[in-house]
């Protein structure tokens, strides 16, 4: 009992001790709203009450502004930010409802160095920035943010590591390209906007800052610093104290067990031996197999590249290789016309009437042979390939593999246009020159595997295998984990999102076609769905009454089909959406409605008083009512239902450059991003790129989307590998991704990529000398 209150006293010592506040150093600190004094600097923004009571925020509205920092303000700024790569943005905000609107923007002309924008039209936060290779970069995250309701907002960015958290939650975290903020003198500083004419924030905004730090995310959300441990966490660190102690005196006992049997073993003596190609070996015993001279030690093979001895060879001969033996060997050869020939090789000779002579190589001669006879062959001229050692030509894509080849183990045959060659399979390295005997590549010892967290590298023949250690459980090829929410279900993906385990958590990635942050996807249809029809799954519109086809596009002709109820005296009619049954002319029909204590005749159609952009119509007795269906080409459209419909200048888009103009719903690409004009917002995304699945990637100038390359020097985006290192001419050990000066020069910069030495000359540093 006693022991009890004590462990409940500590517990709450610990859950009651003071937590130490988050104080953030002036200097690592930009209050943006303070140092550009709004509203009194800014025109069309004004002050109104913030989140929180007695707060000030400020209302950015649908009108002309320029919310720009003065150039010295903005020098201010870049001061702190300027060559850094720690750094997190903060703000409070309240965004209209599908508003379009950058939150900051710090850009030089077209260069955004990094802007922050909220997408209301596709439901996503876009980050875009520089990275040291001078490219633009963007990051989307699918998110909701424009949806008339406060949000924290924090963007914490660390080098390559980039956090978001929206309302104290942690939303997204990835490795990303590490920023470029080497801000040139001209770079501007705009809230609330991109430029004087695009992307208006449309809203309220407090508390906007930015913190050169990483983790400033603590500032605005202090609980997730939490230093101090709640009792549930002591009780869990309690509980696996005992636990550890339990393990450690099983294996104690277990080990004592172990040692008395070793000490039986010590009388006994067992000689292992190796079996290797169904040969056994002894202990020690030596063998040559293909180019490795291979030993039996302990019961396992060891082999060494073979070393073959160097040897003067007698006049007319010279070294080549024999089948069957990896070393060359002295043979008989034929000097003509300037080339050697080895004994039985062949060459030809074409006259200058075109006719062939076959030569071959005998008793250091090059002496004339008959010719073979040819057979005819079964493809168009243009497909038959002449051949150097024999006056028969062959159509391409002959086989010469299975005429014969040396081609030993893990060495396999590939067929050129006129000759057959050997090639290493995967995994496998040459022994010599001509691949014909290869050996395996240790990936594990030489560092060249994936293996990660929690993992052992197993070599295997042409490649390797990354187990997992004792007590783990794989997430994946490469890596493992103690646990896995995925497959224990202890996870709050959505059920239309996938789950995939991570080292002390769990990712959640929205499933193909639907969009969301993960915990909350929703279905998205590419196309959208027309004439009010709702998204229910990917691609998959549920349409309201009346309409058809994938995407709601097709009004059913109920009258045409006989889908309609219009009693035998009245006539049916088809409307968009629906049909309308009426009355011949000298007839009273039936199937009147009420609506709103009104009678509503059978087929009429009206306007609701309370949306103007609903119509609904009597039908046998029922009222049936639905969105009223957008046809820019109808004069009378409602503008006011129908805003993308709108000719007038006001909702009208102007293009990036100034030059062009653009129409509500009008589409076009800029810079490889597409954008779209409504209701006179300009909205741009990042073009789609198929996923670049390689070690080497490079950008073409004037091109969108990366592409593969083999050349690591030629590559300006890597995959990179921390465990595979260079060795730079003074042998010091580089890191991959590091760069240097090149020792005894002063304009050669040498960078370390994934294992690969890549030099370059700067030529500017040159003209300096």
């Amino acid at each position: 009992m006693e022991s009890g209150s004590g462990f409940g006293t500590l517990c709450l010592l610990l859950c009651l001790g003071p937590v130490a506040g988050f104080g953030v150093d002036p200097s690592l600190q930009i209050d943006v709203l303070a140092e550009l004094r709004l509203p009194g600097s800014a025109a069309g923004v004004r002050q109104v009450p913030g989140l929180h009571n007695g707060s000030k925020a400020f209302l950015f509205p649908d009108t002309s502004r320029t919310v720009k920092a003065s150039p010295e303000t903005a020098e201010n700024f870049f001061q702190k930010l300027r060559n850094k790569y720690e750094f997190t943005i903060l703000v409070t905000l309240k965004q209209a409802h599908l508003n379009s609107g950058v939150i900051l923007s710090i850009h030089h002309l077209d260069h955004r160095y990094l802007e922050l924008e909220s997408s209301g039209h596709r439901n996503e936060i876009r980050l875009h920035y520089r990275s040291g290779s001078h490219r633009s970069h963007t990051e989307v995250f699918p998110y909701i943010l424009a949806d008339d309701k406060w949000h924290r907002l924090s963007l914490a960015i660390s080098a390559s590591h980039l956090i978001l958290h929206v309302d104290c939650n942690k939303i997204y975290e990835r490795v990303v390209e590490k920023p470029f903020m080497d801000l040139p003198l001209g770079t501007t500083f705009w809230l609330g906007q991109r430029n004087n004419a695009h992307g208006y924030f449309k809203g309220i905004m407090q508390d906007v800052q930015l913190l050169v730090m990483p983790q400033g995310f603590i500032s605005q959300c202090p609980d997730l610093n939490r230093t101090c441990p709640t009792c549930n966490d002591f009780h869990g660190l309690v509980q696996k104290i005992m636990e550890l102690q339990d393990i450690l005196a099983k294996t104690s006992a277990k080990l004592s067990q172990a040692e008395q049997r070793m000490n039986k073993l010590d009388q006994c003596y067992c000689e292992r031996t190796c079996t290797i190609k169904g040969m056994t070996y002894r202990e020690f015993e030596s063998w040559t197999d293909g180019c490795k001279n291979c030993t039996c030690m302990n019961g396992t093979v060891q082999c060494e590249a073979l070393i073959c001895p160097l040897s003067d060879c007698p006049i007319n001969s010279a070294l080549a290789y024999v089948d069957g033996k990896c070393c060359k060997e002295c043979q008989s050869v034929c000097i003509f016309e300037g080339r050697t020939y080895f004994e039985g090789q062949r060459e030809t000779v074409y006259s200058s009437s075109g006719d062939c002579v076959l030569f071959e190589c005998k008793d250091h001669k090059m002496q004339r042979i008959p010719k073979d006879s040819c057979m005819t062959l079964n493809c168009p001229e243009s497909q038959q390939i002449p051949l150097s050692h024999s006056c028969c030509k062959i159509c391409k894509g002959h086989d010469f593999c299975t005429e014969g080849h040396n081609c030993m183990e893990h060495s396999v045959c590939r067929n050129l246009d006129d000759r057959a060659v050997c090639s290493c399979r995967d995994g496998f390295r040459a022994l010599r020159e001509d691949n014909a005997y290869c050996e395996d590549i240790d990936e594990c010892a030489e560092g060249q595997h994936y293996c990660r967290e929690n993992t052992m590298c197993v070599n295997t023949p042409g490649s390797f295998m990354c187990i997992c250690k004792t007590g783990y459980i794989r997430i994946d090829d490469y890596s493992c984990t103690e646990h896995d929410e995925c497959i224990t279900n202890q996870h709050n993906c959505d059920e239309n999102a996938l789950c995939f385990n991570t080292v002390g958590g769990h990712n959640c990635v929205c499933k193909l076609g639907y969009t969301g942050n993960g915990t909350v996807c929703k279905a998205f249809c590419k196309d959208g769905c027309r004439n009010g029809g709702a998204c229910i799954a990917s691609n998959v519109c549920a349409c309201p009454q009346g309409f058809t086809g994938p995407s709601c596009e097709t009004d059913i002709d109920e009258c045409g089909t006989g889908r309609h109820s219009c009693a035998n005296d009245t006539v049916c009619f088809n409307l968009d959406g629906g049909y309308d049954c009426r009355c011949p002319h000298g007839k009273n029909c039936t199937g009147d409605c009420i609506h709103e204590d009104k009678i509503k005749h059978n087929g009429q159609i009206w306007v609701l008083e309370n949306d103007r952009c609903s119509v609904c119509s009597c039908q046998n007795g029922y009222v049936m009512c639905r969105r009223m269906v957008c046809d820019c080409e109808n004069p009378t459209v409602d503008l006011f239902c129908c805003p993308e419909c709108d000719p007038r200048l006001s909702s009208q888009c102007l293009h990036q450059s100034g030059e062009l103009s653009y129409n509500s719903g009008d589409s076009w690409i800029q810079n490889c991003q597409q954008c779209r004009c409504l209701q006179g917002e300009v909205d741009c995304w990042p073009l789609p790129c198929p996923e670049v699945d390689c070690e080497f990637s490079v950008l073409p100038e004037n091109e969108c989307c990366p592409r593969c390359v083999a050349d690591p020097c030629q590559a300006d985006t890597i995959r990179n590998d921390i465990t595979k290192t260079c060795l730079d001419e003074t042998n010091v050990v580089r890191f991959t991704g590091s760069s240097w000066i090149k020792h005894g020069t002063e304009c050669t910069l040498c960078q370390c990529k994934n294992g690969h030495v890549c030099c370059s000359v700067d030529p500017q540093c040159l003209q300096e000398l």
